[in-house]
Formats: C-alpha cells, sequence, structure tokens
C-alpha cells in the first residue's frame, strides 16, 4: 500500500525534456513531508541489516533520495555525476541515455575494495545510466550487494541491462 500511496502522487509531464517523452515528476512526493519519508522509509528499510557501507547515487534525484537512504544506514554517500563536476582524480564510463548519450564520472578513492555498495537513483528507464555506474563501482573493487530505484519504467526494459544484479523498485509504470 506505501508505493502505491507514493505512485499516485507521481505526476506525468508531457513532452520533458523532449517532445514525446512523458517524464514521471517525483517533486509532488519530496515536498510533501509525510510522501518523501515514506519514500525514504520504503528506500532504506530492506538494507538496515545489510552492513551497506556506501550508497552511490546518480545526479541529480538519486542525490535527494540516496543522502538520507545512507543516513539511515550510517553508510558513506558516493556522488556520482556528469563529466567535469567533481574536483578529485576521477574514474568516468560513458552511458546511453533514453533520450542522448552522457559521460559520469566519481572520485577515483570513492570506494573501497571489498566495500559492499548499494547503487540508488530515483527511476530506472533504459538502464545506461546504472550499467555505467556498475562499471565505476566494480573498477574500484566494490561488492555491489543491489541496484535500487524508487521507479521502474518497465516498458523500456532496463533491467535487461542489469542482468546478473539485484535490482528492486517499489514503483513501477
Amino acid at each position: 500500500m506505501t508505493a502505491e500511496l507514493l505512485k499516485a502522487a507521481i505526476r506525468d509531464v508531457a513532452d520533458f525534456p523532449q517532445p514525446g517523452v512523458l517524464f514521471k515528476d517525483i517533486t509532488p512526493v519530496i515536498g510533501n513531508p509525510k510522501l518523501f519519508k515514506t519514500a525514504i522509509e520504503l528506500l532504506a528499510e530492506r538494507y538496515k541489516n545489510s552492513g551497506i557501507e556506501k550508497v552511490a547515487v546518480v545526479e541529480s534525484r538519486g542525490f535527494i533520495f540516496g543522502s538520507a537512504v545512507a543516513f539511515m544506514l550510517g553508510a558513506g554517500l558516493v556522488p556520482i555525476r556528469k563529466k567535469g563536476k567533481l574536483p578529485y582524480k576521477t574514474i568516468e564510463a560513458d552511458c546511453t541515455l533514453e533520450y542522448g548519450t552522457a559521460t559520469l564520472q566519481m572520485h577515483a578513492d570513492a570506494i573501497k575494495k571489498g566495500e559492499k555498495v548499494l547503487l540508488l537513483d530515483d527511476l530506472l528507464a533504459t538502464g545506461g545510466t546504472a550499467a555505467a555506474c556498475v562499471d565505476m563501482i566494480e573498477e574500484l573493487g566494490g561488492n555491489i550487494v543491489e541496484i535500487e530505484f524508487l521507479i521502474e519504467l518497465a516498458f523500456l526494459k532496463g533491467r535487461e541491462k542489469l542482468a546478473g544484479y539485484n535490482v528492486f523498485a517499489p514503483i513501477v509504470f
């Protein structure tokens, strides 16, 4: 029932950021204190006894949920950003998005070999962003416990790019 309340609050915005795209807008969820708290609890609850050491989060909406989840788990936060946004030595990976391409980066010292990592973003679409993040986390020796999203657009088949990994999304469109 919790996921259904959140799903009902997510609004559709047609033709954003370009014609033909139906954008799933999370601002009604994060703007409502009760819904935002519910979303964070839903995302964090399944990992409370998992020993997660780092929560890797994707720019920018992943930051909103991931920082709160990392706080609740007592884990460190690893920001994954678009190229040129991080100030220290980085590693990078290219990704294909639903409507373009991008290069993502993370700090080269963000994850230590063997650390248990939760990769978290707000939405799973084509899976390209998450797959690029997986590559970087594993390049640093991180152990991906699960890849978590608040929302999954199942019709875009993003899970296929993440085959072999545990993927969780409580809200599916």
